[in-house]
């Protein structure tokens, strides 16, 4: 789960060993990564669109340009959402907004994570 929960259902993928760039794997372990995010992102679409009706649609993001590591954030986006953020990139959202201590992730969001946990298996 995603250190934030201002979008809730943000999960982030980890890759396991020592990568930067998706490009520093090879083929197949560079296949196996996005698929392993597919499948979070499948996990985190069922879930999430059966709790919120206002859910629309999940963003995938590779980024890395602030940690170096390879990592995948999948964000799920709802109509509830502000007009001006509502269909560009979450980043565009003030950073107080999104790291406000009322958004961080914690035992409140545990069903969240468990629900996601479960419909993985």
């Amino acid at each position: 789960m995603g250190d934030t929960q201002h979008l809730p259902g943000y999960v982030l993928l980890i890759y396991a060993g020592q990568a930067d760039h998706l490009t520093d794997l090879a083929a197949r372990e560079r296949s196996e990564f996005l698929t392993d995010m597919s499948i979070l992102g499948e996990a985190t679409f069922k879930v999430i669109s059966r709790r919120d009706l206002a859910f629309r649609r999940l963003n995938y993001e590779v980024l890395g340009n602030s940690w170096h590591h390879l990592h995948a954030h999948i964000h799920p986006r709802y109509s509830w959402e502000p007009p001006p953020w509502r269909d560009g990139p979450v980043w565009r959202y003030d950073p107080s907004a999104r790291n406000s201590p009322e958004h961080a992730f914690g035992p409140h969001h545990e069903d969240l994570k468990q629900a996601i946990a479960a419909e993985l298996q």
